[in-house]
């Protein structure tokens, strides 16, 4: 936005201190002399009393203001000087950090977030605000590096079904003897990954957008919705899905969080033992909110490896070339799901192997509640 020039904060600022050092010397002499006059008496009053006084034994009005005039005209020029002089090195004093700040914002327009203000001092409103513009930079920097990474991550895994699929065509067609029918299911396969793949990513950018409408949703009806979908999956990987709680009525989007609880449910059944895994959904009721956690059983992980699970294509395991193995982003929309419902996630590895996941979500509110009742 192209903005007319004008004046800079420092000269508004020396302007408005010497204007405010030379109103209140005005309103001094102002007071001086109204004090002088008082116990000055003019010419008339003279001549009446004493006429003695006219040949200079007392003072008169008129001598007053002759010699009072001049000095207070210096102390006026002198208050004025002072004040532009002194308005200027204090008001440059001031704005002193104001200056960094503008710099560092500067740095930052062209592309470095690694620089910070890293003001000295107690603590103030310049020193809050420094403050407060080196937190953003370093959330803005985080944000933009995990940007970068998913990038990189999502681009490396679309790469690969497609660079797949060109292998497969260019062995057919260097091969006319192959068999058709088993190529037709290899591409189908690899076309079915990528789509899963690019619809996760579409889930993820819509969570990201928080353009939805939030309304009470009972989680037991979404963990009872998503076990029925993903029944014929446990039965077909040997695993035994369970499923308790009371009627938990949170308060969000029922889209996304039939999303949250299906990948949930999803990972817990992909990522398990081989045979005889098992499967534990429950809700809960809090004081101000709603529980949901999935265990499942599965390999002993470490507390490192955990850490970076809800990263976007982090695996706890190798990967496996099934059909149902994940795209590696489950967690990752789960977490963010949960960040734009306002909740929390905690994963917790389980000592005999497996994982914890709890997500704790709002409460509904109580008008709400009683509506549907």
């Amino acid at each position: 936005m192209d903005r007319q020039p004008a004046f800079s904060v420092r000269i508004k600022l020396t302007l408005s201190y010497a204007g405010f050092l030379m109103v209140a010397g005005t309103l001094l002499l102002a007071a001086v002399w109204m004090f002088l006059l008082a116990y000055v008496p003019d010419r008339a009053m003279l001549t009446n009393q004493d006429p003695d006084a006219l040949n200079g034994v007392f003072p008169i009005r008129s001598q007053l203001l002759h010699e009072f005039a001049p000095k207070a005209a210096a102390v006026m020029v002198f208050l004025l000087i002072f004040g532009l002089v002194g308005g200027w090195l204090l008001a440059g004093r001031m704005l002193a950090p104001l200056t960094r700040i503008t710099d560092a914002t500067r740095v930052a327009t062209k592309g470095s977030l690694s620089h910070r203000i890293r003001l000295p001092g107690r603590r103030d409103e310049f020193r809050e605000l420094a403050d407060a513009f080196d937190t953003m930079l370093g959330q803005l920097e985080a944000h933009v590096d995990e940007q970068r990474r998913f990038a990189a991550n999502a681009s490396h895994e679309l790469r690969t079904p497609l660079a797949i699929s060109q292998a497969l065509l260019d062995v057919a067609r260097n091969d006319p003897t192959q068999d058709l029918s088993e190529l037709l299911d290899r591409l189908h396969t690899v076309n079915a990954r990528a789509i899963d793949l690019t619809e996760a990513l579409l889930v993820l950018s819509r969570a990201d957008q928080r353009s939805f409408t939030r309304e009470p949703v009972d989680l037991s009806l979404l963990v009872d919705e998503a076990a029925e979908t993903l029944l014929p999956l446990a039965e077909k990987r040997g695993v035994a899905l369970e499923t308790s709680g009371d009627i938990a009525t949170g308060f969000g989007s029922p889209t996304l969080l039939l999303q949250l609880t299906t990948n949930l449910v999803h990972n817990a059944i992909v990522h398990n033992l081989p045979e005889k895994g098992f499967v534990w959904v429950e809700t809960g009721v809090g004081p101000e909110s709603v529980l949901l956690t999935v265990e499942n059983t599965g390999e002993k992980l470490s507390p490192q490896v955990v850490a970076t699970l809800t990263e976007p294509f982090q695996r706890a395991t190798e990967r496996t070339h099934s059909d149902q193995s994940g795209v590696g982003l489950g967690l990752a929309i789960v977490k963010r799901i949960t960040e734009v419902q306002d909740g929390t996630l905690t994963i917790t590895p389980r000592q005999d192997g497996g994982l914890r996941i709890a997500v704790e979500l709002p409460a509904a509110p109580a008008h709400f509640q009683q509506k549907d009742v």
